[in-house]
């Protein structure tokens, strides 16, 4: 995200721009994919305990909080994509 926040503040001339355009693109690419294996990752984390290893309650309360934290990454993660998307393909 900030490599493209400091591509896009510069400016180029059009034909290397043009280049930058598919450089700006690949990194959104990438950063779908890390933003997707973390959010997975996470999910993940989030349904499969198997044991109540620190007690029923304590277990139900980490995974309400680990829900909530993964709302609140997605909103971030949202907000950050949609302004890379709007961004690079405007």
């Amino acid at each position: 995200m900030l490599a493209i926040y400091w591509l896009d503040r510069h400016s180029f001339s059009p034909g290397f721009a043009s280049a930058l355009f598919g450089l700006k693109r690949e990194l959104f690419l990438v950063g779908m994919l890390c933003i997707v294996l973390v959010m997975a990752t996470g999910f993940g984390r989030s349904f499969t305990y198997i044991d109540n290893v620190y007690g029923a309650t304590c277990e139900q309360s980490r995974r309400r909080l680990l829900i909530i934290k993964h709302i609140a990454l997605l909103t971030v993660f949202g907000l950050g994509t949609w302004w890379q998307y709007s961004t690079i393909f405007q």
